[in-house]
């Protein structure tokens, strides 16, 4: 992924805007460190933050069409760009290596339904220069983040970027641009493009589980995520989600290098048939890959052999000993890393400019999430697979187990994903690319989707004899197939559920609610509704959060797109968003500890 920022229709001479614009896109460099682009087209100017992952060496932004009448500025990743280019784009003329070149060929070969041929993740605006129209559009669900805005002084004119932080203090109005849809400056519209049969939470599924169907959706979906020129790793916390991702990844990693060893042996038969007296023959060594006695695969250099970094499947996790067992079961290369408090409570102010809210929850699992993807990207990695979403899906929040009827929680769960935008995806993808690192999501995969949301949702339910997750679990358990290789030890797949700021250690969130004790004086949390009348914080720490936030982005058009997760105290759950709050997790701990 990377960052874009464009403004079209601007009223005066665009040129003038020129350095102001390269201004405000440095804003977002952080997620595109590896290249800058800037193009002026009539009274539209379009900037491009690079984070090179496919078409390195020619994927530069924004895109020019080989004829000039086309600009694309993209932020995303197309997993079926190949599909696209051998099939239904084979006689068009590509200018780049890059994934995202397709779009703008699919504009002109289909039409006003083009964005529904892509499987990615993206946010895009689009420039027809002949018939001077442009196109916006995000991904289905925002895993990619997109804003709009305007200033009421320069009618017509509209700003888009990859953050809020590029528009704040240019534009009074600034809002969220909406997952699954598109805008036409021809009809000066946003019509959601995206309209699976699931999408209304009163529609209730009845088809029953199909575990072996929903393992092979998302074996595939990690699989067409794995789509990488660079070094790739996994996120892993030890727990259910990001577990199974990396155990699947694990499996398909060995697979391409089992391939590539193939390859290599096949290219050397084919040499040492060709070159009789052997001058000239290639050996493994020659190709940067060689295979050790155990097996595993190393590059060489000389005389000196070292573990190649990649393509071998590298996992990344704050010091749990859940993910360490994991790991070493997947025998991944694993990198722990332990933060302190004080790192966390040093880094908050960080965090909420990046993150741009001042939600509690979001903030509180963004930071671990923050200072580890540091780490990563200081080990020369650009891409990571990672577990959000399969909470929302399966209902796997432990308030789940407050549901009072499948109809209540069907609807929750699709609310839940339809707002994912506003805090997982958001927070995955503004952690990470806060330091140049991208976070894909194999859960959401739409496919994937289309079969997990169409589950009846009793066989998502909390049961007396069921966890939560149940069906996930269910689906990646081989206990009954003594032949086939376990993805995960059992300890691990049917481990109760933590939210991940509780899952690095119950201490970090005492300690935030302890520091935002300290620092707000109880006379001026007195005042929070005169000073916020509206979205209220109910909190010290919300407070807190909210006055930093306040910092950056005084501007009230930047509130206009934050918002808050509210518990579901109508089923009598804690107003605490701490997974450790809800009754199931209590229950679940207090008999361990009378059992221990």
């Amino acid at each position: 992924m990377c960052g874009i920022f464009a403004v079209l229709n601007y009223p005066t001479d665009v040129k003038c805007l020129r350095q102001k614009a390269l201004s405000l896109s440095k804003r977002i460099r952080h997620r595109g460190p590896d290249w800058s682009g800037c193009v002026i087209s009539g009274n539209n100017i379009f900037c491009h933050e690079r984070l090179a992952i496919v078409g390195v060496e020619s994927g530069a932004q924004p895109i020019i069409s080989g004829d000039k009448s086309l600009i694309l500025t993209v932020n995303g990743e197309i997993y079926n760009y190949k599909i696209l280019k051998n099939k239904l784009l084979n006689q068009c003329e590509f200018v780049t290596y890059s994934d995202c070149e397709v779009i703008m060929h699919l504009y002109r070969t289909v039409g006003d339904n083009f964005v529904q041929h892509l499987d990615g993740i993206f946010s895009f605006v689009l420039y027809d220069v002949e018939r001077k129209r442009f196109v916006a559009a995000r991904d289905p669900i925002g895993v990619t983040t997109l804003y709009y805005g305007y200033n009421s002084s320069m009618p017509g004119a509209m700003y888009f970027a990859s953050e809020m932080k590029c528009l704040n203090g240019t534009c009074d109005t600034i809002l969220s641009f909406p997952p699954g849809h598109i805008y036409d400056s021809q009809t000066n519209s946003f019509v959601r493009w995206y309209q699976p049969k699931w999408w209304q939470p009163t529609t209730i599924p009845t088809t029953p589980i199909d575990y072996q169907l929903l393992r092979r959706k998302l074996i595939k979906a990690v699989k067409k995520r794995l789509m990488s020129e660079v070094p790739y790793g996994v996120l892993l916390s030890g727990g259910l989600d990001s577990s199974i991702i990396a155990s699947i990844a694990a499996r398909e990693t060995k697979a391409m290098l089992r391939k590539q060893l193939e390859d290599v042996e096949d290219h050397d038969d084919e040499h040492d048939h060709d070159d009789v007296d052997g001058q000239g023959s290639m050996k493994m060594s020659d190709t940067g890959l060689k295979q050790s006695d155990n097996g595993s695969i190393g590059s060489s250099s000389g005389d000196e052999q070292t573990e190649a970094f990649w393509p071998r499947l590298h996992s990344f996790s704050i010091d749990i000993a859940a993910a360490r067992e994991v790991a070493n079961f997947l025998k991944t290369v694993h990198h722990e890393y332990t933060f302190t408090i004080q790192d966390g409570l040093d880094a908050v102010a960080d965090v909420i400019y990046h993150l741009e809210t001042y939600d509690v929850t979001t903030v509180r699992a963004s930071t671990p999430m923050y200072l580890l993807s540091r780490k990563i990207k200081a080990n020369g990695v650009k891409m990571v697979l990672s577990g959000e979403g399969s909470d929302e899906i399966f209902g796997g929040y432990l308030y789940f187990h407050s549901a009072p009827n499948k109809d209540a929680f069907q609807e929750e769960i699709v609310k839940r994903v339809q707002n994912l935008h506003t805090s997982d995806c958001l927070r995955a993808n503004k952690s990470t690319m806060a330091w140049g690192l991208e976070a894909r999501v194999p859960f959401l995969d739409l496919n994937f989707l289309d079969v997990a949301m169409t589950i009846d949702p009793n066989d998502k339910m909390c049961h007396s004899d069921r966890i939560e997750k149940y069906i996930l679990r269910k689906a990646f358990d081989t206990s009954d197939n003594p032949e086939e290789e376990p993805f995960l030890p059992p300890n691990i797949l049917w481990r109760q559920k933590e939210q991940f700021s509780d899952g690095v250690g119950y201490s970090w969130i005492d300690c935030l609610k302890a520091e935002a004790e300290h620092r707000i004086p109880d006379q001026e949390f007195e005042m929070a509704a005169k000073r916020w009348p509206t979205d209220t914080p109910q909190t010290k720490e919300a407070y807190w959060y909210r006055e930093i936030f306040e910092t950056y982005f005084p501007e009230e058009a930047c509130t206009q797109s934050v918002v808050r997760w509210i518990p579901r105290v109508d089923w009598g759950c804690s107003t605490d968003p701490s997974g450790r709050a809800q009754k199931s997790h209590i229950q679940a701990y207090n008999v361990e500890n009378e059992g221990a």
